[in-house]
């Protein structure tokens, strides 16, 4: 049976650059699949830095499906 991401990656490390660069290794973007030009929101929380990919609006499209909006704006309130 194969490693998990996790243990496949918890030895890998990157160097921070003059620019205050990081480059994510390429076994971590595929598996993301993160693409150049991408936004990846930044989280700290205690000491632990965190980006996580924004998906794009097509990604996003129809997740809400199906949501049941009603109380969440009064009628009057509605564009």
């Amino acid at each position: 049976m194969g490693l998990s991401i996790a243990e496949r990656v918890a030895g890998m490390e990157v160097t921070v650059s003059k620019k205050y660069q990081v480059v994510i290794p390429k076994e971590i973007r595929e598996r993301l699949g993160i693409r150049k030009g991408q936004k990846l929101s930044v989280f700290l929380k205690g000491n632990v830095l965190n980006l996580v990919p924004q998906p794009s609006l097509e990604e996003m499209r129809g997740f809400l499906r199906g949501m049941d909006l009603s109380g969440w704006r009064e009628e009057e309130d509605r564009i």
